[in-house]
């Protein structure tokens, strides 16, 4: 079953994306890939087209599961050829790595090329 939400525009840009957005902090953590993926699979079943996701995750943040949620999204957009397409894929850079060296090498500065080349 496919179902439609209705939309908003992304502030000023020519992005739409449902009023509910999925976060995916706790893939990789909490939440193990087959049941992220089933979550991810819901969600675009039912309309959700906004993804969130961040360099730091999952969370808690450890050096373990440093990128595990990214590498749970690939995965699923791997498995599901046209879902990226379908979907709004929102992230954020962590600022200053605050005592996480597995953050860019540990840099407390955070640069544009930093931004630039995650």
């Amino acid at each position: 079953m496919t179902t439609s939400l209705p939309t908003i525009q992304l502030g000023q840009s020519d992005l739409h994306v449902t009023p509910i957005c999925l976060g995916t902090m706790t893939f990789g953590e909490q939440v193990n890939e087959i049941d992220a993926h089933a979550i991810l699979d819901h969600s675009l079943a039912r309309g959700v087209n906004f993804i969130d996701t961040a360099e730091m995750y999952a969370v808690p943040p450890r050096a373990e599961t440093y990128n595990a949620t990214e590498i749970i999204l690939g995965n699923w957009f791997a498995k599901n050829p046209g879902a990226r397409e379908k979907v709004v894929l929102a992230t954020k850079v962590a600022g200053p790595s605050r005592g996480m060296p597995w953050i860019r090498g540990g840099s407390p500065d955070l640069t544009a090329a930093d931004i630039v080349n995650r």
